[in-house]
């Protein structure tokens, strides 16, 4: 079994994955949460990791191949010289794992105990909530007897460990 390249017809990747596992053939299409501002509020949705691409994993001499071109969605298969382009396992492994990086960034998942180093909260222990950007994290802080949600420079930000 080797991994490859299929490109979908825009804006329907979910339904070219729904049709190849109807046919059982085993596909890996990553998304990752974007945060975008869309009419002035920010907003998070799944986008693909890799936009127009889906990959499968089938074995040179599938009959499935002949189905394909013919399954909904699915534009071509990514080939160089007439030939499907294989990938190796280890990208696709190395992908996989990097999905979980992408999301935990800075190495700090939402519900840890975080110290903040630096600014007008320096001292005080938080909960981290969110990543706010590149630069600045979103942390719950017990402040005056009352929890807040405060924005902080990332850089301002420990791990409770």
């Amino acid at each position: 079994m080797t991994w490859y390249a299929l490109q979908h017809k825009p804006a329907q990747g979910d339904r070219a994955v729904q049709h190849l596992q109807n046919q059982e053939i085993a596909c890996f299409y990553p998304k990752i949460e974007v945060e975008k501002i869309k009419a002035g509020k920010r907003t998070r949705k799944l986008e693909a990791l890799f936009p127009g691409y889906i990959f499968i994993n089938l074995t040179q001499t599938d009959p499935m191949w002949g189905k394909l071109r013919s399954t909904r969605g699915v534009m071509r298969v990514v080939s160089f010289a007439n030939k499907p382009a294989a990938i190796a396992d280890e990208v696709i492994d190395h992908i996989r794992a990097s999905m979980d990086k992408v999301a935990e960034q800075g190495g700090i998942k939402p519900g840890e105990p975080v110290e903040l180093d630096d600014g007008p909260f320096k001292g005080l222990s938080a909960i981290f909530q969110a990543y706010d950007g590149e630069e600045r994290a979103i942390v719950l802080v017990s402040f005056m007897q009352r929890q807040q949600t405060v924005k902080v420079a990332l850089s301002s930000v420990r791990a409770d460990r």
